[in-house]
């Protein structure tokens, strides 16, 4: 019998390949999400609602996974959560995707699902935003310059858009944005609490508490004869809780495991122009040189800023 012998660099190689490819096709599932619920708002469902059956659906996947990172990852079971553990899921359950969920939903409501894209991918300059007003972190000159200019881009589209749509686009965007800074804010404060459970356990856990608070809030604000909505929502609110939600986090968790987080993030990129072609295509949303030059912009911005070496703490 013959030893098959493995190149090592080869397989080092499909390993980057592999998560190269995750981390894209992760990117383009999330963005997805947009052009799905502007898609479920054509059939007269509100913002509730909707949200209701896309965490209903997602539900048993989230705490499927939060099982198996609890009881079967690595063969050994963790230790149960402490108080205090408990605690910072619930709160990162709220904030990070329970409200930023929601407030993005309504925030969909009343701005295009490309303004949508590039409001939510100033993530990263709210999350350094956040560290140097709570924990006194320096930013650089060269990072100010770059948030600059993807603010610049998001400014110009807003514009544009609010010329053509009303005064509602405000809102919309003003909705998007805080669901923006209630996710850096999860992000902020969920580095700790990721190095005691695991970001796996940790992501199954906290999803399922907003998933359950989604679930509460429709049953608190709405009348359960709300729950009666067309066929096409139901189908498209199970394609936004798997394709759009729980692949997509999947994928950029086994992106990260392979490539690292930088590499994942700058692969990310495609997010933005995926979510611009596919709201063309599917909703035939506008394509003007606004559009594109405000997406260059925030692409441009975002790449210079992560690029920026980090400033140590004072």
């Amino acid at each position: 019998m013959t030893d098959v012998l493995v190149n090592p660099s080869l397989l080092a190689r499909k390993n980057i390949a592999t998560g190269l490819l995750l981390a894209f096709l992760g990117s383009i599932a999330f963005s997805g999400k947009a052009i799905i619920v502007k898609l479920a708002y054509r059939y007269g469902v509100d913002a509730v609602t909707l949200i209701m059956y896309r965490m209903l659906f997602a539900l048993p996947i989230f705490a499927l996974m939060a099982w198996w990172a609890t009881y079967r990852q690595g063969g050994v079971r963790k230790p149960a959560l402490t108080t205090l553990d408990w605690g910072g899921v619930i709160g990162l359950g709220v904030s990070g995707y329970y409200l930023a969920s929601f407030l993005d939903f309504a925030g969909l409501q009343y701005v295009s699902a490309s303004l949508e894209r590039l409001i939510l991918y100033l993530n990263p300059t709210l999350v350094m935003g956040l560290g140097w007003l709570l924990y006194r972190k320096r930013i650089a000159r060269r990072q100010v310059l770059a948030m600059a200019v993807s603010y610049s881009g998001v400014v110009l589209v807003f514009g544009h858009e609010i010329t053509l749509q009303g005064g509602q686009t405000a809102l919309g965007a003003l909705l998007v944005f805080l669901s923006a800074l209630f996710y850096a804010i999860y992000l902020v404060y969920s580095g700790e609490l990721v190095q005691r459970l695991g970001s796996l356990r940790l992501v199954g856990l906290a999803t399922t508490v907003a998933c359950l608070c989604c679930i509460a809030q429709f049953l608190v604000l709405r009348p359960l004869a709300a729950a009666m909505v067309a066929p096409e929502v139901i189908g498209l609110s199970v394609l936004n809780a798997t394709l759009c939600t729980a692949v997509p986090v999947l994928m950029v968790m086994m992106a990260i495991e392979r490539v690292g987080a930088g590499v994942t993030a700058q692969t990310g990129m495609v997010g933005p122009m995926s979510t611009i072609l596919m709201g063309v295509l599917i909703l035939g949303e506008p394509f003007t040189a606004w559009v594109a030059v405000g997406t260059v912009l925030v692409i441009v911005g975002i790449f210079l800023f992560t690029r920026v070496p980090r400033v140590p703490a004072t």
